[in-house]
């Protein structure tokens, strides 16, 4: 059986090795863990705007189908499921999925994980309002079957968010030189910088598969306040479309 386009089987491996750790909050995964919740607020707050929810729910998503690419062991999956969301996620790393689905029994979620490409699961007929990739894009082969079949997995009117670092100097400070090498907050190896987008790149991506992007917006660590979203896209950023 050939090896689908998007999939990288190197970096399925690399990060297949870290599933079990996924979860810790200090181990390799670290600022993941910092990160999601300000991910997930900022995807709720773009999702109830989008598909007029009601924002006092606590199941604020019920009734939309939504989907995680690249979902490592879960951490944006989890928060999707209990905000109501009826909830799949898929991943390259079989390790993860299943550490995923540990995870998620253990705590009451039912998440349809799978072990498959993007191009594979497009070509199942699957559908889904509301599909989240968050710093996935960096690390995919065949970056166009992966933008068209993620846009064919989008209903009309859904929405996709997409959240990834930017290829900058300020990028390469924090994430590589800082993050990988000083604070060891990301795993040794996690990025190739060269192979960043950025935003403008990005959009046109999207733009090329059919989906119409917004403006991107910025995730930034500031002193007293931690992570926040802001204009400044230097060092990472997410980025939605909408399929029309």
């Amino acid at each position: 059986m050939s090896q689908p386009a998007s999939i990288n089987p190197d970096e399925a491996a690399f990060f297949g090795r870290l599933a079990a750790d996924w979860w810790n909050p200090r181990g390799t995964s670290a600022m993941l863990h910092r990160i999601t919740p300000v991910r997930v607020a900022h995807i709720r707050e773009l999702a109830l705007a989008h598909f007029g929810l009601d924002a006092r729910s606590r199941r604020p998503l019920a009734g939309l189908a939504a989907l995680d690419v690249g979902c490592g062991a879960g951490l944006m999956a989890e928060p999707l499921a209990r905000m109501g969301a009826h909830t799949s996620a898929i991943d390259a790393a079989p390790e993860n999925i299943a550490v995923a689905r540990d995870h998620a029994t253990a705590g009451g979620l039912a998440i349809d994980y799978q072990c498959i490409a993007v191009e594979e699961l497009a070509a199942t007929g699957a559908r889904f309002d509301l599909i989240t990739c968050l710093e996935v894009v960096e690390h995919v082969a065949g970056r166009d079957a992966f933008f068209a079949a993620l846009a064919s997995l989008l209903k009309p009117g859904g929405l996709a968010v997409f959240s990834t670092p930017n290829r900058t100097p300020a990028s390469w400070a924090v994430v590589i030189a800082g993050a990988e090498h000083i604070t060891r907050t990301i795993p040794k190896g996690a990025h190739d910088w060269s192979r960043f987008f950025t935003p403008a790149e990005l959009a046109e991506a999207l733009t090329a598969a059919g989906l119409v992007p917004g403006e991107p917006a910025g995730l930034s660590w500031r002193p007293g306040s931690g992570f926040v979203i802001n204009r400044d896209v230097a060092v990472n950023y997410f980025l939605a479309a909408v399929k029309a």
